[in-house]
């Protein structure tokens, strides 16, 4: 059955709970039948949630075979606390048949892949999956399709029940014997821990892992004590300097700089550019720059923000301490200077995902966005977004809250440049939609803007303001006159992975690419 992005979505994956994605509001104004949060009480006093070992914790909450446990990855290529669970459940434990709901997988938890071609770890759902764990999945290694969701498909999975984590795993950077827990006050600090309060909440157990003990209370606390179980003290629960990643990194390109610039004034020419207005950026060099150009229109026009969402960059930090911004509405941290305005900034304030993204509760923060700024892998001439495979068709990104923050703020762009190596960015067909096109405005690229046909408005304000831009088709017909048009890919039937859109429907399948070879 093909869906509204007109991908063909094989008919074993639908049934009377799974069906086609049909447009970005189509579920709107349903109603969501919510799974209750399971919690065993603690009737009996007790003066620590303290246990000697990870295993141990595991043991009290009842690890077993077929589980799903969860983590979050609010330290990035920097966390330990994954691969140190996991090496206990499978090695230590010698459990089969595991599920792991992460909010993101990458480069630190490189030794899932090693127990999913050891049959240990059989499914896989998450935001996001880069380095070899993303290889293995896309060889067919894994013994069923991963799921990947959105940043605010997750907890709607989860609320829905779609999803039951049967014990959380979260890195604190501090916490008490009681279990309250902060990603902020220890020695090893990540900031927000928005990835992580959501399964807290709805986990059937909650194990606080923590390098950094404090005395009780420790509040204000990211993760209350009435949701956790087990608290374990290890040597070390990541590195924080490995936090800004490649991705989330300022660029000091001069192509991106220029495109960023570029953005900022597509941004100024609008009617949305106005006192109060809000903003996000996502993670990608042109994207996160953007906020070095806005800092001036805002002078000049005599005008701040009324917040920024998501994802926190020391950039977004400058602005509030330059008066430019009212509140910091933050889900992760993308550096060190981040982190610490979080802990010293009273306006700046730590969400969970759902309160960010969810599209089944009655208010998620991203749809009082004016503006976000995010950046592709792909972006083919009906404006739908790569974000997730590489032209190569392996698993290599996260959508993370791109298809939410796309789909909630009124006006969308993407930035990314023409070409990458010898690949066009813009194309016919991306390989994965994982943003569909309806919920693109514009395209800003090194050679040239385009907007959406769907918003003859913003195309009247940027030639009123004496922005020049092209039609998407023209854009594409200049990349492949720089590097040439692809061949097609080949694939073979089997489907490695389920790209959910954010409402719960299947937006597309990746499946897996021939001849593929670690």
């Amino acid at each position: 059955m093909k869906n509204a992005v007109n991908r063909e979505i094989p008919d074993h994956l639908l049934g009377s709970d799974r069906q086609v994605y049909q447009g970005k509001y189509a579920k709107d104004g349903t109603y969501v039948q919510k799974a209750s949060p399971r919690t065993r009480r603690h009737v009996k006093p007790e003066e620590t949630k303290l246990c000697q070992s990870i295993r141990e914790a595991c043991e009290r909450c009842g690890a077993h075979d077929g589980m799903t446990f969860s983590f979050h990855t609010e330290f990035r290529d920097g966390d330990y606390v994954a691969s140190m669970v996991a090496k206990v459940l499978v090695e230590d434990m010698g459990l089969k048949d595991i599920t792991v709901a992460a909010t993101s997988l990458g480069q630190a938890q490189e030794v899932i892949a090693d127990y999913i071609e050891a049959g240990k770890i059989t499914g896989i759902q998450t935001s996001g999956v880069r380095g070899r764990v993303g290889e293995v999945i896309s060889a067919g290694k894994l013994a069923q399709p991963a799921i990947i969701r959105s940043h605010g498909g997750r907890p709607r999975a989860v609320e829905a029940g779609e999803v039951q984590i049967d014990i959380a795993f979260l890195a604190a950077a501090s916490a008490d014997k009681y279990g309250n827990a902060s990603g902020l006050g220890g020695k090893n600090n990540c900031g927000s821990m928005g990835f992580a309060i959501h399964d807290a909440y709805y986990a059937d157990h909650t194990i606080i892992i923590t390098d950094c003990l404090v005395d009780f209370p420790n509040l204000p606390a990211s993760i209350n004590a009435i949701d956790v179980d087990c608290v374990c003290l290890v040597d070390q629960i990541g590195d924080p300097s490995k936090i800004s990643t490649k991705e989330a990194r300022m660029t000091e390109n001069p192509r991106e700089l220029m495109m960023a610039e570029n953005v900022a004034k597509v941004m100024a020419a609008t009617p949305y550019f106005k006192d109060g207005f809000s903003f996000q950026t996502g993670v990608g060099g042109p994207s996160l720059a953007v906020t070095q150009f806005l800092e001036k229109d805002l002078r000049a026009k005599n005008i701040k923000m009324s917040f920024c969402l998501g994802g926190t960059s020391s950039a977004i930090c400058h602005l509030q301490d330059q008066g430019l911004v009212d509140y910091i509405l933050d889900t992760q941290d993308f550096d060190q200077g981040a982190i610490k305005h979080l802990a010293s900034h009273p306006n700046h304030l730590e969400i969970s995902l759902s309160e960010y993204a969810n599209p089944a509760n009655k208010g998620a923060y991203v749809n009082m966005l004016d503006f976000v700024v995010l950046s592709a892998l792909e972006i083919d001439t009906d404006f739908n977004v790569n974000v997730v495979t590489g032209s190569d068709g392996v698993l290599r990104g996260a959508p993370g809250g791109h298809p939410d923050t796309a789909a909630g703020s009124k006006c969308c762009i993407i930035v990314t440049p023409l070409t990458r190596g010898r690949m066009a960015t813009v194309c016919d067909l991306v390989v994965t939609v994982t943003t569909p096109g309806d919920c693109i405005d514009v395209l800003v690229t090194d050679y040239g803007i385009a907007v959406n046909p769907a918003r003859p408005d913003l195309a009247e304000s940027l030639t009123a303001a004496g922005i020049k831009h092209v039609p998407i088709q023209a854009l594409r017909d200049k990349a492949y006159e720089l590097v040439g048009q692809p061949d097609d890919l080949e694939f073979d039937d089997q489907v490695v992975a389920v790209v959910e859109a954010r409402d719960g429907t299947i937006l597309d399948v990746v499946k897996k690419v021939k001849p593929f070879s670690l």
